[in-house]
């Protein structure tokens, strides 16, 4: 029984690994156009590593949720918990970044030739990931609440713009997703988020009385509306609302 939990995490790291095998299955692909000139495109099977990252946060809920009901849980289980989630949460999303720069300097004349120092900074997401898990697992104030964003929520968020990109007919969202400075601003403030020291909300349910659960009530409706309006926009709409939501509740606190 104990060892449940366990297969829970290594099947998050499974989803991790799968999805990193789609970011990289093939490179930029030339879509020739009609006016004879050549579109670089993404590779249509990013999209899918984005489903295995999403996978990966259910089933990285499911194994502490696991853990909890069965009173089994361990220090090798919250170790290989880390092991698994700098894997779908920290290295896959930043291969997504590392291909959406390629990609926006694709669409320059000889972008396909930049030198790698260029994309190098996407890289920053799966250290800035590692060294938030290294310091949350030798923190023991970090039970009721987060210090900095916890790497799930960067990793979803970066995993939700392949699917933003592919979905969305909006010419300012698409011409966003193809600019490379928007991607290393990304980069830094996910990076500074995950190791920094501002108060994040935790998201366990230990009481049921309103007061308690009216964040998360609140931080679930903007997620469904935003669903609902935006489609998968909604993602980087309820993680803004998530960090906002977080500290102006610290904010009240004291």
């Amino acid at each position: 029984m104990k060892q449940i939990p366990n297969l829970f995490t290594l099947l998050n790291l499974l989803f991790g690994c799968l999805a990193i095998v789609c970011i990289m299955q093939t490179g930029l692909t030339l879509a020739p156009q009609p006016d004879g000139e050549d579109l670089v495109m993404i590779p249509e099977r990013i999209y899918m590593a984005s489903l295995f990252i999403g996978l990966a946060a259910l089933i990285d809920f499911f194994d502490g949720f696991t853990a909890r009901l069965l009173k089994v849980s361990s220090d090798i289980g919250k170790q290989l918990d880390s092991l698994a989630d700098v894997v779908s949460f920290g290295v896959a999303p930043g291969l997504i970044a590392y291909q959406f720069l390629r990609l926006c300097f694709a669409q320059q004349e000889n972008g396909l030739d930049i030198n790698a120092l260029w994309l190098l900074p996407a890289f920053l997401l799966p250290c800035a990931g590692a060294y938030r898990l290294a310091r949350f697992n030798i923190d023991t104030t970090q039970r009721n609440g987060f210090a900095g964003v916890p790497i799930p929520a960067a990793g979803l968020l970066v995993a939700s713009f392949p699917l933003i990109y592919w979905n969305s007919s909006q010419f300012w969202v698409l011409k966003l997703l193809l600019n490379k400075w928007f991607w290393y601003l990304l980069v830094v403030v996910l990076s500074y988020l995950m190791v920094s020291t501002l108060p994040m909300m935790a998201l366990k349910f230990k009481a049921l009385s309103f007061k308690k659960l009216s964040p998360f009530i609140l931080l679930a409706g903007i997620a469904v509306v935003g669903a609902l309006l935006v489609g998968w926009l909604a993602v980087p709409v309820t993680f803004i609302a998530y960090v906002i939501l977080s500290l102006s509740l610290k904010q009240q606190e004291s």
